[in-house]
């Protein structure tokens, strides 16, 4: 059986794009820890506002120890705050781990424009002492191939390798932008004067859609992100044919 991924949006999509690092297999998992509660406590909230309206909507009056009681106080304080307990440790856990400082083995180095994204590999270096840097502009309508995704697209991709821990060093060139993509769980902002840094690893090759998720400007929704990640032997090829 074949799986389709989806590593870009779709239309109507209610759920989270498939994960691609270890750290957005960790916000998934924290999101359906925390659904399940959310559920439990919605039954019995909706169950004890039904039986209230059911119980006494014709009573007279209603006798306070009939109501209330100290067990019931103590059951409504007490659960809460374990559940809160129980997320608080599993989130505690997935920020550390998601702010642990990896040591990476390559650097990509992102500067923010309006409205176009610039790329910086430093540790890749030509004969004139070039460092490979490229920008990315998004592919106008009138210029898309047959499947290629509307306001998604770019015509200068990021390329990394697989299975390779990758640090992208964020700043930016003038208002405030954040580089966010969903199946690689990034999500970090753009300063003017700041370099911010997120480290990911990606576990499988495809290609993965991302935008700029802070209002930039008037064409804030034309800053879209293409991460496409590659065998460590296609990515050297790619290297030296820039």
């Amino acid at each position: 059986m074949i799986k389709i991924r989806m590593d870009a949006p779709r239309a109507w999509g209610v759920y989270f794009q498939d994960s691609a690092t270890p750290q957005m297999e960790g916000i998934t998992e924290l999101h359906d820890f925390t659904m399940y509660f959310l559920a439990i406590v919605l039954f019995c909230v909706g169950w004890i506002l039904f039986s209230i309206m059911t119980n006494y909507r014709n009573a007279a009056f209603s006798h306070k120890y009939l109501s209330h009681g100290t067990i019931v106080e103590l059951i409504w304080t007490i659960t809460p705050t374990i559940i809160l307990l129980l997320v608080a440790f599993y989130s505690f856990r997935l920020l550390y781990l998601i702010d642990y400082d990896y040591d990476p083995a390559i650097t990509v180095g992102v500067e923010a424009h309006q409205w176009y994204w610039s790329y910086e590999y430093p540790d890749f270096v030509n004969n004139k002492g070039e460092r490979l840097q490229f920008d990315s502009y998004i592919i106008p309508d009138s210029d898309l191939e047959f499947g290629t995704l509307r306001m998604l697209e770019v015509d200068n991709r990021v390329v990394v390798p697989e299975l390779t821990h990758i640090r992208f060093g964020l700043t930016s060139g003038d208002v405030i932008h954040s580089f966010a993509c969903p199946s690689l769980g990034i999500k970090c902002d753009s300063y003017s004067g700041r370099l911010n840094q997120v480290v990911i690893y990606i576990t499988r090759e495809g290609v993965y859609y991302g935008q700029c998720s802070e209002i930039c400007g008037i064409l804030h929704s034309s800053m879209p992100i293409v991460i496409e990640c590659v065998s460590i032997e296609e990515f050297m090829n790619w290297v030296s044919n820039k």
